[in-house]
């Protein structure tokens, strides 16, 4: 992608998201019918993740990754939430002071695709629901290869397309015509919530996303279609010998 369209880009994404900042934890459950928590529960449980251990949120958001992290890695544990919009991590912020994570995560604005972080810098590197909104996705994930320690696991947790043709259908025409209607009802106007389904369209399907992590040069790659495969959680490894 030329870097005049990357940049048109970034600046239309951080646009939606600055508009929808206090209403996307609502919105949130409201248009995936709550299942978001359950997807990163499954997620969670999938990357048992150790006591102690640094983790880095990318497009962390409103921060709720970055705080189901602080409190798996427990009081000894460190935990960075990295996004590119000041407005959501303005959200997540009171939100670590309510759940006691406030003294071991760091908010901070912040590129995905330039990581501020030295090589080897983290035990788990996550990207929760941001991945399609990234003008280069090869580029964000190989960044979170190379700040993931060797060995580490790098997990995407991310909106996908149904294999099944009549849900598909049929989660298509949610996605395309109730979620910007409902998008209007929270935040006044249906643009932010017409992006969803338009970052979706030329997002890669779960195996194809699967194929791009081993392309990337992770190993281990594990993949999973979650609710009939609206969802879709990627885990691979960085190898030992970087």
């Amino acid at each position: 992608m030329a870097a005049e369209q990357t940049e048109v880009r970034s600046e239309y994404v951080h646009d939606v998201f600055s508009h929808i900042a206090k209403q996307y934890d609502v919105m949130n459950s409201v248009l995936s019918f709550n299942q978001h928590k359950w997807w990163r529960r499954f997620t969670m449980r999938k990357m048992n993740v150790f006591p102690g251990a640094v983790c880095l949120d990318v497009a962390s958001g409103t921060g709720d990754w970055a705080i189901s992290l602080a409190h798996a890695a427990g009081k000894q544990g460190k935990v960075t939430g990295l996004d590119f919009c000041k407005e959501m991590l303005d959200v997540a912020e009171p939100k670590l002071v309510r759940e006691g994570v406030k003294d071991r995560v760091t908010l901070l604005q912040g590129d995905a695709m330039q990581l501020p972080f030295p090589d080897h810098s983290f035990d788990f590197v996550t990207i929760g629901f941001g991945l399609r909104n990234m003008p280069d996705l090869r580029q964000v994930l190989r960044e979170m290869k190379r700040v993931a320690k060797p060995d580490a696991m790098v997990v995407c947790l991310e909106l996908s397309k149904p294999t099944w043709k009549p849900f598909r259908a049929l989660y298509y025409a949610y996605f395309n015509h109730i979620l910007p209607f409902l998008g209007k009802l929270a935040v006044g106007k249906a643009e932010p919530y017409r992006w969803l389904p338009q970052s979706l369209v030329a997002f890669p399907e779960r195996t194809k996303l699967t194929q791009i992590f081993s392309e990337v040069g992770f190993v281990r790659v594990q993949d999973y279609a979650l609710t009939g495969g609206i969802c879709a959680l990627h885990i691979g490894f960085k190898p030992k010998n970087e």
